[in-house]
């Protein structure tokens, strides 16, 4: 089996390799949680590794280009504006676990029918990008200032809880573990055709809750209506 799927197999005192597709604030903030889980990070992005400079000294964690991070990595984490997807490499994440940390802003990305409509989420256009990947939806429903100070030992009272959602059943409980470590509960969401229920402006987005409260927010989000501008 191909590399990626060697991520399945660690246990949870094991080291992995995580690549960050994407610099921004989520991005550093998986970097950092990853650091500090014992875990080897790379951080990538599309202007090259000159101008990440500042994140070896800041985070401890090694920098590279995209390139360089596809092939370092266990698990992808891809935390870049949804409008830049289609620069993604398909070829080099065959059959490698994909986590999708986006967001749809029509405000920063342009208007896309096909999501405005909700005819399709925003994974679902990712796998349709990269049909031969194992794609999850993940932080994507955290601001990142909340991603690097909410996490909480494993049984704590008040453990946030982060939904994610995928096709691919494996994929989906490494994604599981890996949240695990970084500190916080998960709510299996259903298949990316079900993330919508943890987009933008569903009850659940961007909101602190613990395990049962996020199953009910996601059963009571609603399709339907324009996404507000500033959620």
């Amino acid at each position: 089996m191909r590399r990626a799927e060697n991520a399945l197999t660690h246990k949870e005192h094991d080291t992995m390799k995580i690549s960050i597709i994407g610099a921004g604030f989520i991005g550093r903030a998986v970097a950092k949680l990853g650091v500090a889980a014992g875990h080897q990070v790379m951080v990538s992005n599309s202007r090259g590794p000159r101008s990440l400079a500042s994140i070896p000294s800041g985070i401890g964690c090694e920098v590279g280009t995209v390139a360089d991070a596809i092939a370092f990595g266990d698990i992808v984490v891809v935390a870049i504006p949804l409008y830049q997807y289609p620069t993604i490499p398909v070829a080099p994440l065959e059959g490698r676990i994909v986590l999708d940390a986006g967001n749809y802003y029509p405000e920063r990305d342009g208007h896309i029918d096909e999501l405005d409509s909700q005819a399709i989420t925003t994974s679902e256009r990712l796998a349709r990008h990269l049909p031969q990947s194992r794609i999850v939806k993940a932080f994507n429903a955290i601001q990142a200032v909340d991603l690097e100070r909410d996490g909480r030992p494993a049984g704590a009272h008040d453990r946030r809880a982060l939904p994610v959602a995928g096709n691919d059943v494996d994929a989906k409980a490494a994604a599981i573990r890996l949240l695990d470590r970084f500190g916080f509960d998960t709510v299996d969401g259903g298949s990316l055709a079900d993330s919508w229920r943890f987009e933008r402006a569903q009850p659940c987005y961007c909101v602190s809750l613990d395990r049962e409260g996020l199953i009910r927010a996601l059963a009571q989000a609603q399709r339907g209506g324009e996404v507000p501008a500033d959620m």
